[in-house]
């Protein structure tokens, strides 16, 4: 919730509302552009947009109580936020499915988008240390079809028993004029101990980030991936590549990795947890949105997923962009002291969950994440090779 105004949505999800990958897919082939060049070509003023956000929060902050009840606990730009409800924490957060839909409706499948609702909106909460509780969903749609209403649903009830959650109720909108196909929206809610809040303000130096391996894309650059496969090449829907086990279609629908169960084990049971951090849209540089000044050497990744080399190969894109699109194959992260290593990789073995240590924090007061495998560093929103961070350093 809190991080959909860190910047303007560009495509994509919502999930942090950060910009997606409509933008970037103006590239095409061509070589690569400045950020918001490219933006604007792609009929998306990036710039007006943060201007607008800066006043759209102006706007909602005036709105926030000073103390007692429904006093705001987290600031905006965070995973979720959290509210003070008689001294009990409730945890909120809206998140979406973004152009995942354009999939479904291109698959004519529509029994797994549910899924995804429910795991963007989940996986953002349980990085305030939140236990989801239930959920309400948004449908809007551009005509009413009974079978492919009844079969999100399916979607959302799976997404809920994965997740331990309720949805007890919701609304659907026919919107003929203004939706094109449908959109899936969620609104989560969950509780947290006011003194267990959790925005990684205690993380340190030689802290340790485990990273958890993803299923695929998730829900985000999904914009992306459709302009490299079907615009800039002319690949059905139902083509398959050698390197992938499954349809391009199967593989782009594949529902999001929900981490709850094990998320509640570690927190728990475990001390030391410094930090959860959820991977979609801006990858790896999740991570310094952490709110101790500390900066990441990611030294060890995990190895993506095929899907991502095809995207990359089709797409021209450099890999300076995947990693800002993409999760790259890291869905979650943990940010852990030392000693809670072991313990911590224990309960995702337990769960089934392939992670291991990918990279350490960092003395770096600017909140730099540094990749040397991928020859990359960056900060806030781009990524940019390491040569040429230190001609700007020199």
């Amino acid at each position: 919730m809190g991080g959909r105004f860190k910047a303007a949505r560009v495509g994509g999800n919502m999930s942090d509302g950060r910009v997606g990958a409509l933008a970037q897919s103006a590239m095409g082939r061509t070589m690569p552009k400045a950020r918001h060049e490219v933006y604007r070509q792609a009929g998306v003023d990036t710039t007006e947009a943060d201007v607008g956000l800066v006043g759209l929060v102006d706007h909602l902050k005036a709105t926030w109580p000073p103390e007692g009840m429904g006093r705001v606990l987290v600031p905006i730009g965070f995973f979720a936020t959290v509210i003070d409800i008689g001294g009990q924490g409730i945890a909120l957060c809206t998140d979406g499915v973004g152009s995942k839909t354009m999939i479904a409706s291109l698959m004519e499948v529509y029994d797994t988008i549910g899924i995804d609702c429910v795991a963007m909106n989940v996986n953002d909460m349980i990085c305030v240390g939140a236990r989801p509780v239930s959920m309400v969903d948004y449908l809007s749609v551009q005509r009413a079809d009974a079978a492919m209403i009844t079969a999100i649903g399916k979607g959302l009830r799976e997404g809920a028993k994965r997740a331990g959650i309720s949805i007890p109720g919701g609304e659907t909108a026919q919107l003929k004029d203004i939706v094109t196909g449908f959109d899936l929206v969620g609104m989560a809610v969950g509780h947290v101990e006011l003194d267990h809040i959790i925005t990684g303000k205690t993380v340190a130096p030689g802290d340790i980030v485990i990273g958890v391996k993803s299923n695929g894309v998730h829900s985000n650059g999904l914009t992306l991936a459709r302009q490299a496969f079907f615009e800039v090449n002319n690949f059905g829907i139902d083509h398959k590549f050698e390197d992938l086990d499954r349809t391009i279609g199967e593989e782009l629908l594949r529902p999001t990795d929900i981490y709850v169960p094990e998320a509640m084990e570690i927190l728990e049971k475990i001390e030391g947890v410094k930090a959860l951090i959820n991977i979609t849209s801006d990858g790896l540089l999740n991570l310094a949105r952490v709110e101790a000044k500390v900066g990441f050497d990611i030294d060890d990744l995990i190895e993506p997923h095929p899907i991502f080399e095809l995207i990359q190969r089709y797409g021209n894109v450099p890999i300076s962009e995947m990693f800002e699109v993409f999760n790259m194959g890291v869905g979650f992260c943990y940010i852990v002291a030392p000693d809670a290593v072991s313990p911590t990789l224990s309960v995702l073995k337990h769960h089934g969950r392939e992670a291991q240590v990918i990279g350490r924090a960092v003395a770096d007061s600017k909140g730099t994440v540094r990749i040397p495998q991928r020859g990359l560093e960056g900060r806030k929103k781009a990524f940019w090779p390491l040569e040429k961070s230190r001609r700007r350093s020199g």
